[in-house]
C-alpha cells in the first residue's frame, strides 16, 4: 500500500488541487492578494488557492490538530527589508482561515478540542482522498 509520504508533496498537492476544484470555491479576492507580508507579488498560478488547500490538507494529515496560527508560521517566509537583515513574517491568516472553512464545509477536515490542544483534524473522507491520490500517483509514476 502506498503512503502519502511515498510521493512528492508537490505532485500530490497539484493532483489533489484538481480534485478540490469541484469541492471548494476560491473567494473572489483570491486573484488580487499576496499570500503574506513576506511576498512582494501575488501568486502567478491562477489555481494557487486550490494548491494551497491541498497542501493544508496534507499538513493537517501529517501534524494532527492544527490551527490557523501554526499554519501561518508554516507558510510564512523571509521578508526582504532592503539593506536591513531579513526577518521572518507569518503568512496571511485570512487565506488560511478561508481554506480551512472551505475544507470543513467539504467534509475533509473537522474541528477538535483535546484538552489544551485544539484545531482541525482530518476526517476519514480526507484521509481517503489523500491515500487514493497518492496511490494513483505512485501507479502512474511507477516504482
Amino acid at each position: 500500500m502506498t503512503s502519502v509520504f511515498d510521493v512528492k508533496p508537490q505532485n500530490l498537492a497539484t493532483e489533489i488541487a484538481k480534485d478540490l476544484k469541484s469541492k471548494i470555491q476560491a473567494p473572489a479576492w483570491a486573484v488580487f492578494v499576496k499570500t503574506g507580508a513576506h511576498k512582494e507579488r501575488p501568486p502567478v498560478n491562477p489555481d494557487w488557492f486550490f494548491v494551497r488547500a491541498a497542501s493544508v490538507l496534507r499538513t493537517i494529515y501529517k501534524n494532527g490538530p492544527v490551527g490557523v496560527s501554526k499554519l501561518r508560521t508554516r507558510y510564512g517566509g523571509k521578508k526582504n527589508r532592503g539593506r536591513a537583515p531579513e526577518e521572518f513574517r507569518k503568512a496571511s491568516g485570512n487565506i488560511l482561515r478561508k481554506v480551512l472553512q472551505q475544507l470543513e464545509k467539504a467534509g475533509l477536515v473537522m474541528q477538535k478540542k483535546d484538552g489544551v490542544h485544539k484545531g482541525r483534524i482530518i476526517t476519514p473522507a480526507g484521509v481517503a482522498l489523500l491515500e487514493r491520490t497518492a496511490a494513483g500517483l505512485a501507479k502512474k509514476n511507477g516504482p
